[in-house]
């Protein structure tokens, strides 16, 4: 007998602070330890929920390779001090592994599968570089299947510029940099902080220390960012001053169906609504978003009119430039990744999805006028992912007070 579909709620979510590849922070720390560090910290956080009703822990890495292998949902589970009755499993979508996580077992929710489940997702780019270990069939190229850049992923985003000549590299600078002015505006007023778990880091030379913040964020102005290299073109448009950096971070959230939640006294921060995943040219990566925000929208009954907040990742300028001129949406509109985005904070490829959706969680706590946001990222080898979700402290009279207020 075919079941009634539930409604999956997002409760809480956590995160490392995001450490720069390169001999950062997280230089000596496993990429399991991150991720086991998030779980357990889930379970601190939410205390009325006892670990043995995790049905599922799904953990997304996009290079499965030594930490970062052996199935880790698993065996970061095991390491967590989840009862060994609780399974995991290990996923890829690239940059949108820990989003693919949460709408994975998020649909097994809605069908009964499970009542409870924990997602999120982790990469140690430091450790393990993209591409490391990957042997492309030659096919690709030999059968022109793909563009040699569409392997690249800042190359892509030259590729996307060459489309769209109207987005300049003075347009993608002013992006950059005020993504690193709303960071540092986020940090000074704590709204990050409740975020982030500390992690015990060591370094050879200095001994143990913790990781209390992001390592990427950075004072800078146009004029620097006008003379930063061009490492994917030379003369190009994208620098590391308009995208994301390499990083090292950890990602996990507890998500439920909703009668669950309520059962064992856990916090609804946000309701699934609709999700969409589509794929594109390889060669342009980083239009994703935009059919797969066309995607879920329809799948919603929703318009673009009906969003109030939008967490974008960051992963290029010009990709979400090219997302919001196509919406019709202004640089500078306040709905926008409020907090900054990976620009400043980075972008730990298969974890940044959940660092989206824990960021809508907080601002939606904040705008209870606003009814419905998304989140969304583009996705190496031509995909988008979007994931709309809807604002449980929204009620018919805080938007009329709004309105009124504005009269």
């Amino acid at each position: 007998m075919p079941r009634e579909v539930r409604d999956v709620v997002f409760v809480d979510g956590v995160r490392t602070p995001f450490g720069k590849a390169n001999g950062g922070i997280y230089a000596n720390t496993r990429a399991d330890d991150l991720v086991v560090r998030c779980i357990r910290e889930l379970l601190r956080r939410n205390p009325q929920l006892p670990p043995e009703r995790v049905d599922e822990v799904a953990i997304a890495a996009t290079t499965q390779i030594g930490d970062q292998g052996l199935t880790i949902g698993r065996t970061a589970a095991l390491l967590a001090g989840l009862p060994k009755t609780v399974p995991g499993y290990a996923i890829d979508r690239m940059c949108a592994g820990a989003m693919t996580a949460v709408t994975t077992v998020a649909s097994g929710i809605a069908v009964g599968a499970y009542d409870v489940a924990i997602a999120g997702g982790v990469e140690h780019m430091g450790r393990h570089p993209m591409g490391e270990g990957v042997d492309p069939n030659p096919r690709f190229l030999a059968e022109k299947i793909v563009d040699p850049s569409a392997l690249v992923m800042g190359a892509t985003a030259e590729n996307l510029h060459d489309r769209l000549p109207h987005i300049t590299k003075q347009r993608a600078d002013a992006f950059g940099l005020a993504s690193q002015q709303k960071t540092a505006a986020a940090y000074a007023a704590g709204k990050l902080q409740g975020d982030l778990v500390t992690v015990a880091t060591r370094d050879p030379e200095t001994g143990w220390g913790l990781a209390t913040a992001d390592e990427a964020p950075r004072e800078t102005t146009l004029e620097k960012l006008a003379g930063l290299k061009t490492p994917f073109r030379p003369h190009g448009k994208v620098t590391a001053g308009n995208a994301a950096g390499l990083n090292d971070g950890a990602t996990s959230c507890l998500l439920a169906a909703e009668d669950t939640a309520r059962e064992l006294g856990l916090p609804i921060a946000m309701r699934l609504v609709s999700y969409g995943f589509v794929g594109v040219e390889p060669e342009v990566m980083g239009v994703g978003p935009i059919p797969s925000t066309e995607r879920a929208l329809r799948l919603g009954g929703l318009t673009i009119d009906d969003i109030g907040l939008f967490e974008l990742n960051e992963a290029f300028a010009v990709q979400v430039l090219a997302f919001l001129d196509h919406f019709g949406i202004a640089d500078d509109d306040p709905r926008v990744n409020p907090w900054g985005g990976a620009i400043a904070v980075g972008h730990p490829l298969a974890s940044s999805g959940v660092r989206l959706m824990t960021q809508l969680a907080r601002q939606f706590a904040e705008h209870p006028e606003v009814r419905y946001g998304l989140t969304a990222m583009c996705i190496g080898i031509g995909m988008g992912g979007t994931v709309i979700w809807e604002n449980p402290a929204w009620t018919e009279s805080s938007q009329t007070e709004l309105r009124e207020g504005a009269k």
